[in-house]
């Protein structure tokens, strides 16, 4: 058997892009999300496994968990972004969905298959964060402090696993051109293709090739850090357009 490669929120953007790469490189390729039909069709275009999975809830996270033989590599990708409130205005319900699913989602996964990327002898954590995870910006709160919390708990990660074989590595994208916008303003099309206006934003290939590299290193090579930015942005809001 392969080496088993973990990607989560992978029905769509960054996640299939990155199963994809993983695939060419010869990985045992497992994709988890809730959009199984999306998620079989992907699988059915690869060659990987597509095994439904909702990160939110822990009896799915088992349920996806107990299905593997094994785990070499786990890329958390599920999370997003939900609205562009204040402080002041902000929502209860969007804050927990955001700590949901991209904090306690990646939690979950690392805490459900530590062990086998232990046990693989060479495991490999990549946690997807966000440019929000360094510098907070106006609009962004809830998505920053989510954010925020993934790279503290990456970072503790590391500390913690220090002498055993697994290497940890946090990949923060700015502007990526996926469905991301698109949730984050409620199907506002609009919206969502404002962001991206006047500038050229990174694809969803562009950190899946960043990915793959990672995942590809020597075994005593640990990347712990990644920040990826259009040439067109260089801080969270300040982004050249024409």
């Amino acid at each position: 058997m392969g080496r088993t490669a973990v990607v989560t929120g992978a029905s769509s953007g960054i996640g299939a892009a990155t199963a994809r790469v993983l695939a060419a490189q010869g990985w045992d390729v497992v994709i988890g999300a809730r959009r199984i039909d999306r998620l079989e069709a992907l699988a059915a275009e690869i060659g990987a496994r597509a095994i439904p999975l909702d990160v939110t809830d822990q009896a799915s996270v088992d349920a996806f968990a107990a299905a593997l033989e094994r785990c070499d590599l786990l890329v958390n990708n599920a999370g997003g972004a939900l609205g562009a409130a204040s402080i002041a205005e902000s929502s209860d319900a969007e804050w927990q969905a955001m700590f949901e699913s991209n904090v306690l989602g990646t939690l979950r996964m690392i805490r459900a298959l530590l062990p086998a990327l232990v046990a693989s002898g060479d495991g490999v954590v990549i946690n997807i964060g966000s440019i929000a995870a360094r510098e907070p910006y106006r609009g962004g709160g809830g998505y920053n402090a989510a954010k925020h919390a993934v790279a503290a708990l990456t970072r503790v990660l590391r500390i913690e696993l220090l002498g055993q074989p697994v290497r940890v590595t946090e990949i923060d994208p700015g502007l990526v051109e996926t469905e991301f916008a698109l949730v984050r303003f409620g199907g506002d099309e609009s919206k969502a293709k404002a962001v991206y206006q006047g500038m050229t934003p990174m694809t969803a290939d562009d950190i899946a090739d960043a990915i793959g590299w990672v995942a590809s290193r020597p075994a005593h090579v640990n990347i712990d850090q990644i920040l990826m930015l259009a040439r067109d942005q260089t801080s969270a809001q300040v982004v050249h357009r024409v």
